[in-house]
């Protein structure tokens, strides 16, 4: 009797030092994130670099885009979660910033805070150039006082713009005025912040590589469905021209998932719609106006199809023999008439 009254006293005292120690965990979670900030590994050299993080005030998007003469810039600088916020982490860079000022977003900081909190807890954070911005819009930057000149950063509504060893202090301004000027959706207006600090003078050493996210407003549940962007040009003499390329392509792609998704809820005039959009964009891509036909034959239109069919096939015959293979998955109905009168478009007399 005695060992087991023991026994539960002592099951009573580990149960609370385990209440204990869950409450302390939960409280402590920002100040562990706060003084974790320095403890990532750093480039010994500063990852020179002009970037921006915004939101878009109309639906609500998030996005950082970023040029830089580092080797993949877009894999350590940029930052973004739907529903939370934006980081761009440069200078002397500690990837930490990233993650640690995206998860305490997450707890209900603003991002003011929480740039403050990482920076408390930073020695390096002199050399530090660092922005963020929440789902809120609420942004702040920090441009250490040891970053290599030209440095600096200007904060706007929405938005902050920010550069570090430039070829001159016109650079960051330039982003400002080009983004508060640019028309179209965030991913564009962010990408002509990133041209007007190239025309600017940019990288006092060059260019080597760039990236450029956006998030959607509100989480899914599926993380890869809330990145509208996401794109990075690693290594490449013109990456922002290239990068321009990938978001036209990007953008281009989005059309074509928004016409498949019309498919399925049976708007055939909005699929269309899409699909030409699509293909007003890239009109050299194959792929698109093949599939673009496909579901042309699938609203039994085949007419309206054949011709784009005729375009795809002369330019490449494995289309054709691709489009054998499709009514064994269900992509095209099992009708050996229709088959032959789609695979003779631009045959060979």
């Amino acid at each position: 009797m005695r060992i087991m009254l023991t026994l539960t006293l002592l099951a009573i005292v580990c149960a609370g030092l385990l209440l204990m120690f869950a409450r302390a965990r939960k409280t402590e979670a920002p100040r562990q994130a706060a003084t974790l900030a320095h403890a990532a590994p750093r480039p010994l050299r500063p990852v020179n670099t002009y970037s921006i993080v915004a939101r878009d005030p109309a639906t609500g998007q998030l996005g950082v885009a970023v040029q830089s003469h580092w080797f993949s810039v877009g894999s350590i600088v940029s930052w973004a979660e739907s529903g939370v916020g934006a980081v761009a982490t440069q200078s002397f860079i500690d990837p930490s910033y990233g993650k640690l000022g995206l998860d305490l977003m997450r707890t209900g900081k603003t991002a003011p805070d929480a740039l403050k909190s990482l920076l408390a807890g930073d020695e390096g954070r002199d050399v530090r150039q660092v922005a963020m911005i929440d789902a809120a819009g609420r942004v702040e930057a920090h441009t250490g006082a040891k970053c290599i000149d030209a440095a600096g950063h200007k904060v706007g509504r929405d938005y902050s713009v920010q550069a570090n060893m430039m070829a001159n202090e016109r650079v960051w301004p330039a982003m400002s005025q080009a983004f508060e000027t640019a028309k179209g959706d965030l991913a564009e207006r962010m990408l002509a912040a990133l041209e007007a600090a190239e025309a600017a003078g940019g990288d006092i050493r060059g260019k080597q590589s760039a990236a450029l996210v956006v998030v959607s407003a509100k989480p899914t549940g599926r993380p890869w469905a809330d990145r509208v962007f996401d794109l990075r040009i690693d290594d490449h003499p013109q990456p922002l021209p290239e990068l321009r390329r990938l978001v036209t392509l990007h953008r281009a792609y989005n059309h074509m998932n928004a016409g498949d998704l019309a498919v399925e809820k049976k708007d055939n005039e909005a699929a269309l719609r899409e699909y030409s959009a699509a293909e007003k964009l890239v009109p050299d891509n194959l792929e698109m106006t093949y599939w673009h036909a496909i579901a042309l034959v699938n609203m039994n239109r085949t007419d309206e199809a054949l011709p784009l069919f005729r375009r795809v096939f002369q330019a490449d015959p494995n289309w054709r023999t691709l489009t054998t293979r499709l009514p064994k998955s269900g992509i095209l109905p099992d009708d050996k008439k229709l088959l032959d009168r789609i695979t003779a478009a631009g045959a060979t007399p």
